[in-house]
């Protein structure tokens, strides 16, 4: 077969290309209608109810929570369909409901802070303009018996754990064919937090800037500087997600260069004036701390 030096794709206006890897090596090239790509449906204000769960509480708005029969893990809906489309998977195109956000003025690029659209994140992705939004646990992944983890309140979140491993514990949550479990994303975070502005339950100077309100209140609210039980606070409750920005930090899929892994939200000896909910730091992902636990969210098919 020859061998070109450029692959040039054409299209009529109002078409564009998204171009991703696939899960077996391949090189995948979808072309897009402009006008309709980043249209998410309206299915984000009727929440899926998966097999073996029940709704307890909430509305899509609000915190739409979900309870899984055999353990008690609850989660939580996140209506993508209802953001602004003003985040990004490619880092350089923020016209995406569903995607990073770059509130504090960080570089999102290929090399620097970057999340690759391929693997389960594409999945993930394609999911939720079906389904207009995901789930997200509700409280820090703690360990329960024979090691198993869960999404419950009243548990020590599950720390002391590296990138890697938190990685592979998420993915043993939920490994259904219709229903998947994984590590959350840098986009599945930002989402939550673009929920947190859209809702107006904090602003966004109050999620993204050092000296506000939002600072004052964690650093207040932190004064104990010890690691609680999930869910043991109300005041670090938003939208019915418990420990969003207090208790532990959260290992996310986003990467800074090809190695670091980012740690997201707010330790408990930290403060929002230091370290608010919307900061991203790098660590070593073969390294474990008591202050970083994790958190996972579902894929739908």
């Amino acid at each position: 077969m020859k061998r070109y030096e450029k692959f040039v794709l054409e299209a009529e206006k109002g078409i564009t290309f998204e171009v991703s890897e696939g899960t077996s090596g391949e090189l995948i090239v979808r072309a897009l209608n402009i006008a309709t790509a980043n249209v998410s449906t309206e299915n984000y204000a009727n929440p899926p109810i998966l097999e073996g769960y029940k709704h307890i509480c909430g509305e899509w708005n609000n915190g739409f929570v979900i309870e899984r029969s055999s353990d008690g893990s609850q989660f939580v809906w996140i209506p993508v369909g209802s953001l602004d489309a003003n985040g990004t998977l490619d880092g350089e195109n923020f016209s995406e409901k569903f995607g990073r956000r770059n509130h504090r003025n960080v570089k999102l690029s290929s090399y620097s802070y970057n999340e690759p659209l391929n693997g389960e994140l594409l999945e993930q992705f394609e999911s939720v303009k079906k389904y207009g939004g995901f789930y997200i646990s509700r409280y820090n992944i703690s360990e329960g018996s024979a090691g198993k983890p869960r999404s419950i309140r009243g548990m020590m979140p599950w720390t002391n754990i590296n990138f890697y491993e938190a990685k592979k514990i998420a993915a043993t949550i939920e490994r259904k064919e219709t229903v998947k479990s994984h590590l959350v994303f840098g986009a599945e975070y930002d989402s939550v937090l673009e929920w947190i502005i859209k809702t107006e339950v904090k602003t966004l100077t109050e999620i993204v800037e050092d000296s506000t309100e939002w600072g004052n209140y964690w650093n207040t609210k932190n004064s104990t500087r010890e690691i609680v039980k999930t869910g043991s606070r109300e005041e670090w409750c938003v939208n019915n997600i418990y420990d969003i920005a207090g208790n532990v930090n959260e290992w996310t899929q986003e990467q800074n260069k090809s190695f670091y892994r980012i740690i997201r939200g707010g330790y408990s000896y930290s403060t929002g004036f230091d370290y608010p909910v919307a900061y991203r730091y790098y660590d070593d992902p073969r390294e474990g701390h008591s202050r970083t636990g994790f958190r996972a969210a579902l894929y739908i098919k």
